[in-house]
């Protein structure tokens, strides 16, 4: 028995009707995303290789202090705003100031502090990188009341310098040094370390520097195999150091406040941890330890290191810097004094030749909501990752930008004091 014309039109009918519907719903949609076209606009880019991304490329070693080569061809690819995959991460990366000033201006209402899975594996869940609000500052204050100015004011500045005299001499009659190191344990372990827990690295016979030096080798490792030996080392020496710091954190908990020289940041940390109910935990304290003295490994070190590259390669910045120290030692009635706060502040050169690089070249956020701007729309749970060096070094900021010139900032200088 043949189906009747009816039957047969009305299955025709209904996938008629659908069709229709849905081109309809499409067409309100181009029509709503015209309308408003950074409404549905991501940035453009590429996820790179399977599992890999493009982290091979980013983590390409560069000799020079440019920006990226990884960064620099997809700026100049895609536009200062574009989309990756890096550390099994997709991100959105930022080069554009107006981007970056708006991420930093809403911290904490349109973006928050994130970083990926391998650095929070190693600096640790309780971090104080993933913080937020009053927690955050809370802490930041207790980190303040060590390392504000006052302090740096009343008593680091000599004890940087008692120690920065008391290295260089012994470097004399050395046939040659491995200048980041001896400066990570001249700087780091000589000054910070005794700072924030009194420790004595002589006495311990360098076993945190040791600790420390095995978490970096390995620190950004992962991204290639996530069992590497480099990574599993990182790890390992994560785990080294903070067992260090809670066996001296024990140890510290059971001395009377007599038998303490010094105020250090472990006695800050034990008297909130007293308190009947304190901002952080113990695991968060420990955590922040860990975090600042890997700051200021990291970066104090390479800054000086740097620096020492750029003097060296230019006599004549070399050469003036000299001549303020002199003069400053001619000013002295003792020349074997300490310094004061005033000659340090009155080391203007000096403060324009410290102008030198991005110690850290990127930084993560995530976005809490939708963020539409410059035409793309920045969905809300997006990784993002700045880099500020991309403007530091933009030849329509600064002329030359690559060059080592400390003059600039003395002609910046000079024309901010004359409007």
């Amino acid at each position: 028995m043949e189906d009747s014309p009816v039957a047969v039109a009305i299955p025709w009918f209904a996938l008629a009707a659908a069709t229709a519907v849905l081109a309809g719903a499409a067409w309100l949609i181009i029509r709503a995303c015209k309308a408003d076209e950074s409404c549905c606009r991501l940035p453009p880019g590429s996820r790179g290789l399977p599992l890999l991304g493009e982290s091979l490329e980013f983590f390409a070693r560069s000799p020079s202090l440019e920006l990226l080569p990884f960064l620099k061809q997809r700026l100049e690819r895609y536009g200062p705003i574009f989309r990756t995959n890096i550390i099994a991460q997709d991100m959105i990366v930022s080069l554009d100031p107006e981007l970056n000033n708006l991420v930093f201006q809403q911290e904490e209402r349109l973006f928050q502090c994130w970083y990926p899975n391998s650095f929070m594996r190693v600096f640790g869940a309780d971090s104080i990188i993933t913080t937020f609000g009053s927690s955050h500052r809370h802490v930041r204050n207790l980190v303040l009341r060590l390392f504000g100015p006052e302090n740096l004011r009343r008593a680091m500045l000599q004890e940087m310098q008692k120690t920065a005299q008391a290295s260089l001499l012994s470097w004399l009659d050395r046939p040659s040094i491995e200048v980041k190191e001896e400066v990570s344990s001249m700087i780091i372990f000589s000054i910070i370390a005794k700072k924030l827990i009194s420790y004595d690295s002589s006495a311990s016979n360098g076993k945190l520097w040791k600790q420390f030096d095995a978490f970096l080798q390995g620190l950004l490792a992962e991204y290639v195999y996530t069992r590497s030996i480099m990574t599993i080392n990182s790890i390992t020496g994560r785990k080294n150091v903070m067992r260090m710091l809670r066996e001296l954190l024990d140890e510290r908990k059971k001395k009377t406040a007599h038998q303490l020289e010094s105020i250090d940041f472990f006695d800050a940390l034990i008297d909130e941890l007293k308190q009947e109910k304190p901002a952080v935990s113990e695991n968060v304290a420990l955590d922040l330890l860990f975090l600042l003295l890997f700051a200021s490994f990291e970066t104090t070190s390479s800054g000086i290191t740097a620096i020492l590259r750029f003097l060296t390669d230019n006599p004549m910045a070399l050469e003036e810097l000299t001549e303020e120290h002199d003069r400053i030692l001619k000013r002295k009635a003792d020349p074997n004094s300490q310094i004061t706060w005033e000659e340090y502040k009155s080391m203007k050169f000096t403060s324009h030749a410290l102008r030198l690089a991005n110690i850290a070249p990127v930084v993560f956020r995530k976005a809490r909501q939708d963020v539409h701007i410059k035409g793309y729309t920045i969905p809300k749970g997006s990784k993002i990752m700045l880099s500020p060096s991309n403007i530091h070094l933009n030849p329509t900021v600064y002329k030359d930008p690559n060059e080592f010139n400390p003059w600039r900032w003395k002609v910046c200088g000079e024309i901010q004091s004359n409007l």
